[in-house]
């Protein structure tokens, strides 16, 4: 038979389940022993090449090579990244919201920030101070899902688009996807009290395809996000707002540290740039620098 080619939305040990779009079809697939001898596992968002074996079954002959790959979610071939996050019940940190933005900016993938559960914000301060962060660099959406604002407006930035969902536990991600598309039947989780922090709902992932066009990547909540092999002269290219060439910093290896005369320090001390950008900078940098000392030492 002819092989076609689909998008895999579920790896379960030796089978994936795959989408063919140009039959709006999908195919539930085994893999042949090469790729298990080769150790090649496919994961959500793979393309494949793969051959119908009826209507419903089929083998998948070859994954075609992935365009980006993020480690956690572990997901490919995403066109952008949703990041969800909210500043009551749970809050959460800008240092969590930036160690998170670092990570998407390494993988160059648009992100698009969105505020959940603004219907609990008691004024309008804190929702206004994050936008004088984050709003000249990304997108920020300020969402309820639980009233129902602005979801339209949401459903336009997920259509016909490959997403990946990612935020803390409990910041309403299952929420938000469940009241875009009911049919998805995400399971959501009540807030604990005493952590101010969601359960896990989300164990396994899976590519989810929207009813009105796009697929999204359902992730498990994080807890932490490891800024893997970054060194501590990259980070700096990772903040949108603190990169030399973008700024006008006069030295093109300044890291915006202990360099005298840097331009970046200065536009902190001045306002111009966030300060809570620039200190979660610093404290990033600083956690990289210690792991590059400790790697010389052994």
């Amino acid at each position: 038979m002819t092989r076609r080619i689909g998008r895999v939305l579920r790896f379960d040990s030796r089978l994936c389940l795959v989408a063919d779009e140009e039959e709006d079809r999908k195919y539930m697939c085994s893999l042949p022993g090469k790729f298990r001898t080769q150790k090649i596992r496919p994961i959500a968002g793979d393309v494949v090449e793969f051959t119908p074996m009826g209507s419903s079954d089929g083998i998948v002959n070859a994954i075609r090579n992935r365009r980006n790959e993020l480690s956690r979610p572990r997901v490919a071939n995403i066109d952008q990244v949703i990041l969800v996050t909210s500043l009551v019940r749970p809050a959460v940190s800008y240092y969590v919201v930036d160690r998170f933005l670092v990570l998407t900016e390494k993988e160059k993938l648009p992100t698009v920030i969105v505020i959940n559960k603004v219907d609990l914000l008691n004024d309008n301060r804190q929702n206004a101070e994050f936008r004088k962060i984050y709003s000249d660099i990304y997108q920020v959406l300020e969402v309820s899902a639980k009233k129902g604002k602005n979801l339209d407006e949401l459903k336009q930035v997920f259509h016909g688009r490959v997403s990946a969902v990612a935020g803390m536990s409990g910041v309403g991600k299952s929420s938000i996807l469940n009241a875009l598309n009911p049919g998805l039947g995400l399971r959501v989780a009540e807030i604990s009290e005493r952590l101010d922090r969601g359960k896990h709902t989300t164990s396994s992932l899976e590519l989810l395809e929207f009813s009105f066009g796009g697929y999204v990547a359902d992730t498990p909540g994080f807890a932490s996000l490891d800024l893997g092999d970054i060194t501590p002269s990259k980070l700096k290219n990772y903040f949108a707002d603190l990169r030399s060439e973008e700024t006008g910093c006069s030295f093109r290896d300044c890291i915006h540290y202990e360099e005298p005369d840097c331009v970046i320090k200065k536009m902190v001390e001045s306002g111009e740039l966030p300060r809570t950008r620039y200190e979660n900078y610093t404290i990033m940098l600083d956690e990289l620098r210690k792991r590059r000392t400790l790697r010389k030492r052994r």
